[in-house]
């Protein structure tokens, strides 16, 4: 079962898979369990985000997942 992480002003998703996981990769299984979150792309503080417990086999987002900035940042 995950847990929840509350942001801080100025986070984004990458810092935040890096900071709980120590791989910001880990992003996707982050925005994967969080997709009424996905138009952030730099969070305000307090935003309450569910985590996947370590390889607990959450879905990993494709491409055609990804909000419009992310997947700039993807091609």
């Amino acid at each position: 079962m995950g847990r929840i992480y509350t942001t801080v002003s100025g986070q984004t998703w990458d810092q935040i898979a890096f900071e709980v996981y120590g791989d910001e990769h880990e992003c996707s299984r982050i925005m994967g369990m969080n997709g009424d979150k996905l138009d952030y792309f730099v969070f305000p503080a307090g935003v309450e985000l569910k985590l996947p417990d370590p390889d607990d086999g959450s879905r990993v987002l494709t491409d055609s997942d990804y909000p419009a900035w992310r997947a700039v940042l993807n091609g």
